[in-house]
């Protein structure tokens, strides 16, 4: 409602001296020049606002191929990891599949010396 009667007394305001036969210069035109002066600094504050959010989204667009490109890195570390792993159990399922008790016994026994090497280490 505030804004119906702003608009009007705008209105009354601009017209004002067309109704007694001349146009004159009222105070609406001032008010007209610094509503003016109010959208160029608001649209200057609005350029500043769109500038900084254009770098932002630079800044974020950056940081999202940066890591886009490490897990990429890691994806395919994790696959050669994942690749040296099934070797290493498809080893390990030989040596256990054969039933060769010499080769089971010094399996056996090199883990428990690693064991006994690694403990006396740390201690």
């Amino acid at each position: 409602m505030n804004s119906r009667r702003d608009i009007r007394n705008n209105r009354a305001a601009l017209f004002d001296g067309i109704e007694e036969g001349g146009i004159r210069a009222s105070s609406s035109y001032s008010s007209h020049e610094i509503d003016e002066q109010d959208n160029e600094r608001a649209l200057e504050g609005l350029q500043d606002r769109v500038i900084l959010l254009k770098r932002l989204s630079g800044d974020i667009n950056e940081e999202v191929d940066n890591h886009n490109l490490m897990l990429d890195r890691m994806g395919n570390d994790m696959d050669s990891s994942r690749g040296v792993l099934s070797g290493t159990m498809d080893r390990f399922k030989m040596v256990f599949e054969t039933k060769s008790s010499r080769r089971m016994f010094t399996l056996v026994a090199s883990f428990v010396v690693l064991f006994l090497i690694i403990y006396y280490l740390t201690r």
